[in-house]
């Protein structure tokens, strides 16, 4: 969509989580020069509110337009207070940018709830996040959440005995299985949602992929088309970049999506 024909964003509510750098930083700050009212988020509410000052700094615009949480995604009682927080504050929402990620580190790492840290910081978190806000999420035209995916989906497999990779650890393994289940997450019909591979950017994830890439706000480009309104989506719906493309087949597979709904609730504690 040529930027001469972007809708105004004015009156519309965004939450981003990982909001305090790369590819979320650059999604926020694209949202707000548009005129969205941004949920900025960060690991702590220091870099949350470090992170909105510079943003509306830079951008220039009026202190309202942005709201700073934290909450740190390795632990899930931090997500659940995010959550209240926000439905209480903003109980009509109209888009969620699940983008905060991490790279796997080197050795396995469990974190607080028990739980492999990058399967719970790239999915299990917003997991557990998208459900709570559910009440909060409009059901309006345009009311939406955007996974934020990664093409390593591909490559992944879920491992239903062992998430946690416990038995056999390998960092790449581990992260194209928290990719791969975030890709399955679009697919849920408890709320509209698609996911989008925002393409190899130059951030802390570009290791995993190449030794170069493309800006952070190029990549966030692709996040906020599917924020607009404007744009229809078909809920699971897969992007590499700006072209809808189909996703790894277990993806859109009603009975993974059922599989990984059940596994998800058992890992952050959810009852039915």
């Amino acid at each position: 969509m040529p930027e001469s024909t972007l809708s105004s964003l004015s009156g519309r509510t965004v939450l981003v989580t990982g909001a305090t750098s790369g590819i979320g930083y650059e999604t926020a700050r694209h949202l707000v020069e548009r005129g969205a009212t941004v949920l900025l988020h960060g690991r702590t509410a220091e870099e949350a509110l470090t992170a909105a000052d510079r943003l509306a700094a830079t951008a220039g615009i009026d202190a309202p337009q942005l709201r700073a949480y934290g909450a740190d995604f390795a632990r899930l009682d931090e997500v659940e207070t995010l959550a209240h927080k926000v439905v209480a504050e903003h109980p009509h929402l109209d888009v969620l940018v699940n983008n905060a990620g991490m790279a796997a580190p080197e050795r396995h790492t469990v974190t607080a709830d028990g739980n492999e840290i990058a399967f719970q910081v790239n999915f299990l978190a917003h997991y557990l996040l998208t459900c709570l806000l559910e009440p909060a999420l409009t059901s309006d035209p345009g009311g939406r959440v955007v996974n934020v995916s990664s093409a390593l989906h591909r490559t992944a497999s879920i491992q239903w005995a062992d998430p946690n990779r416990a038995r056999r650890y390998s960092r790449l393994a581990a992260y194209a299985q928290s990719q791969l289940a975030l890709t399955v997450f679009a697919a849920d019909p408890r709320v509209t949602a698609v996911s989008v591979h925002p393409g190899v950017c130059d951030t802390a994830l570009l290791p995993l992929y190449a030794h170069e890439g493309t800006s952070p706000a190029e990549g966030a480009a692709h996040l906020v088309r599917l924020c607009d309104p404007a744009v229809e989506i078909v809920n699971g719906a897969y992007y590499d970049r700006d072209q809808r493309v189909e996703p790894a087949p277990a993806a859109t597979e009603d009975r993974t999506v059922r599989r990984l709904n059940k596994l998800a609730d058992l890992l952050v504690g959810r009852t039915a």
